[in-house]
């Protein structure tokens, strides 16, 4: 067994020891035992988490927080639900557990260098945010309103790595894919809400002159030409 497994094992058993032994003792006393028992579930998931930052070699077990943030994420669902008997939590803040793997994912590209495994954490993040606004809030029916978000986050999956890989194609292809979702975004804002028509209309205007400016100033450098500089200087 390697020495990195068996920092992993190590780690691990020192949290489950320590949660069985609180389980023995104090919380047995408090007689609350019997509702922290996801605490066992957080502590695998903090071995799997912590594992890399105590490592000699942290871009080989990075990887584990991939595991190891979701299953944090559940027990603290689990915990929530379990302590406080409000089993209900699981249908407004389940999304988070997508949260928690996309957050897994991004960590491991930093410390692997790896750019691309942004691409589905970029992808389940933007799809998360959007179905923990839904489940929190209980407006299942702006679906019909927020669904060109998905394509937003395929668009900006693509873009964001094409981007740092500088991969002009996935660039190309990203920036193509957003600004199909940011126009299936407005169109259905004009068509199915009259508040959403204002949005959606002022979206245009913002964007068109943004264009509009920024061809104004490609056109116009800010530095002075040579002849426009003699002409702006006093002749003698």
């Amino acid at each position: 067994m390697n020495r990195r497994m068996t920092n992993v094992m190590g780690i691990s058993l020192v949290l489950l020891g320590a949660v069985a032994l609180l389980n023995s003792t104090i919380f047995n006393w408090m007689g609350i035992n019997g509702a922290l028992w996801p605490l066992l579930l957080t502590a695998v998931g903090l071995g799997l988490v912590v594992v890399p930052f105590l490592s000699e070699n942290p871009r080989a077990l990075s990887p584990l927080f991939i595991p190891g943030f979701p299953i944090i994420m559940v027990s603290m669902l689990l915990l929530w639900a379990s302590f406080f008997h409000e089993w209900d939590i699981w249908s407004h803040f389940w999304p988070m557990i997508l949260l928690a793997l996309a957050l897994g994912l991004a960590l491991t590209a930093v410390f692997m260098r790896v750019v691309w495994f942004l691409v589905p954490a970029v992808q389940i993040g933007v799809t998360g945010m959007l179905l923990q606004f839904t489940a929190a809030t209980g407006w299942w029916g702006t679906w019909a309103i927020l669904w060109p978000g998905v394509l937003l986050g395929t668009g900006l999956a693509l873009l964001i790595p094409g981007h740092l890989a500088q991969r002009h194609g996935l660039v190309v292809a990203g920036t193509m894919l957003s600004i199909v979702a940011c126009g299936a975004f407005v169109m259905m804002t004009i068509i199915l809400s009259s508040w959403a028509s204002v949005l959606g209309a002022v979206i245009l205007i913002g964007s068109g002159s943004l264009l509009v400016l920024r061809g104004f100033v490609a056109q116009r450098p800010f530095a002075l030409t040579e002849s426009e500089l003699k002409e702006k200087l006093p002749t003698p």
